[in-house]
């Protein structure tokens, strides 16, 4: 989910915004890489969801809610009208859907994976990180799911536990992108503005690097003031109607209370 589709504020404006946005990044993932959680096909066109604009969207749902009336224990349908529901901004009725799939699929790791994924944009972070956690197995430990529980370790303001996390699934998976874009986004909340522009731009710069790690780092350079950079970045490699809606996004928080402004200067002790 790229930062356009998000639509929090700070701490009272940009860092809980932030916040929601590194937790989409990673709890995103959690699920298993490409899988069809967050880039497959559920419309006839073959047009991966997280491409959809809102219209798309609802009619997805519509389409997969019906297959999911008529199946509601193919496991398959579950997880993806789960996630179209989230989506749409439907956090309670995809969670209700994955309990039902939970129930059914009591022991399957994408499924708890999945779970935890619709606990958390529910707000029900304690619960997601138990689920989560659940999903982990200490044989076979998983980034994904180290790098989600960092996420809601951070919605928790357990940042020390949350970068902790992060490291442990670079020790996994060096360098992969939305791992180091999840640090960076930790630095952010706790208003270190600089180093979170290191491990974002390192994110960026690393093979498959997605769109919404840019949009990351565009929000990042302009919480420090450098708007006309900021919003270059934000406009890489999207659609023409998807590029607005982020500098638009980008423009809102950064025009909020509790700008960028008072964050410079409290990363810099000035105020």
């Amino acid at each position: 989910m790229t930062a356009y589709r998000t639509r929090s504020s700070l701490r009272k404006g940009l860092l809980r915004g932030a916040a929601f946005v590194a937790i989409a990044v990673a709890v995103a993932g959690c699920a298993g890489g490409k899988s069809n959680l967050t880039t497959g096909s559920i419309s006839r066109g073959g047009k991966p969801i997280d491409q959809m604009n809102a219209t798309e969207l609802r009619g997805a749902a519509d389409s997969i809610g019906q297959a999911y009336a008529k199946n509601p224990k193919d496991r398959n349908i579950g997880l993806n009208y789960a996630n179209v529901l989230r989506m749409n901004g439907r956090n309670d009725q995809a969670l209700a859907v994955m309990q039902q799939v939970a129930i059914n699929f009591p022991s399957d790791r994408d499924v708890l994976a999945a779970y935890g994924k619709a606990q958390a944009a529910a707000g029900q972070l304690e619960q997601a990180l138990n689920t989560i956690g659940r999903a982990q197995t200490p044989d076979r430990p998983d980034w994904r799911l180290k790098s989600a529980e960092g996420a809601i370790l951070d919605q928790l303001g357990r940042s020390g536990e949350a970068r902790q996390r992060y490291r442990e699934a670079l020790d996994i998976n060096q360098n992969e992108p939305s791992v180091l874009s999840n640090l960076g986004m930790s630095y952010l909340l706790s208003k270190d503005l600089k180093t979170a522009e290191t491990y974002l731009r390192s994110a960026a710069s690393q093979p498959g690097a997605d769109s919404s790690v840019r949009q990351n780092l565009a929000l990042t350079i302009g919480l420090q003031g450098r708007f006309q950079e900021a919003e270059n970045i934000a406009r890489q490699e999207l659609t023409a109607d998807q590029a607005e809606a982020n500098v638009k996004y980008l423009r809102s928080m950064l025009a909020q209370q509790n700008s960028w402004k008072k964050l410079a200067a409290d990363d810099n002790g000035t105020n």
